[in-house]
């Protein structure tokens, strides 16, 4: 059975890529990555023991926040379509790690997300 938290981390995934398909350069370009991450760092990150997993998957998110708030307009829809994908991809890998590898830690018990130690998700 999955922790209460498995909601909130979807939850966090669907913030995650309504902001990344909402993004229009150059608007906002600075304030993509954080954007992107905040749901997941607000509600997730500090109810869920860390893993190294899951660090690298939130890295590859904000990796690819980046190279699309900076992909030049002047390379054309085709490119910055193409690294909207690869953000959104990387949000549902970010996702899946948090669900396949996460553990609710004693923040997360404390607020009723699930039992310490249990896992976040199904493992499978």
């Amino acid at each position: 059975m999955d922790a209460a938290l498995a909601d909130h981390v979807r939850a966090a995934s669907a913030a995650a890529r309504r902001h990344a398909l909402a993004f229009r350069a150059p608007s906002g370009k600075d304030a993509l990555p954080w954007s992107v991450i905040e749901a997941f760092d607000a509600r997730i990150r500090g109810h869920v023991a860390r893993d190294p997993r899951i660090e690298d998957e939130r890295d590859r998110v904000l990796i690819a926040a980046v190279k699309l708030a900076e992909t030049p307009v002047e390379e054309g829809e085709d490119s910055i379509a193409e690294a909207r994908t690869h953000l959104v991809d990387a949000i549902a890998y970010l996702e899946q790690a948090v669900l396949r590898f996460g553990l609710v830690n004693r923040a997360g018990a404390k607020l009723g997300y699930g039992n310490y130690g249990q896992p976040v998700g199904s493992r499978d």
